[in-house]
């Protein structure tokens, strides 16, 4: 059987494997998923925390529970987009470490995406992911 999704970093780009994430995913033919944006709503529905960090553990495991809501793995993940508010290489150091963590070793492509606000004033960071379903 050959491997759902191929994780590529050509030497003619710059090797994101080091930073955790991968250049190219190529998916094989299946079942894809599309997990809307999660960001820092707790199911408990206590306050979002004002803390950045805080803001994407919180996004980040809401983004595990709708993987494991579908039977899926971070290694399923074959895109990540991440929308955040004042993105600049200080905020991306504040985030990577909740979202490598909800990667879980598994290098899927990422893009992060600067915006001027999110579905709510106090909201910083929102994940979607792009999925393909195992078998």
């Amino acid at each position: 059987m050959t491997q759902a999704i191929t994780r590529l970093n050509p030497s003619t780009l710059p090797d994101a494997g080091e930073m955790g994430y991968s250049q190219i995913s190529i998916v094989e033919p299946g079942r894809m998923a599309y997990i809307s944006g999660q960001v820092a709503w707790r199911p408990d529905g206590l306050p979002v925390p004002e803390s950045l960090e805080e803001q994407a553990k919180i996004a980040a495991l809401n983004a595990k529970a709708a993987l494991d809501a579908i039977g899926a793995k971070p290694e399923n993940i074959v895109i990540a987009r991440i929308f955040m508010v004042d993105l600049n290489p200080d905020t991306l150091n504040q985030i990577f470490p909740a979202i490598l963590d909800m990667f879980g070793g598994a290098k899927p492509c990422i893009t992060g995406v600067g915006v001027a606000s999110l579905a709510a004033p106090d909201l910083k960071i929102e994940i979607e992911l792009t999925v393909r379903l195992p078998n």
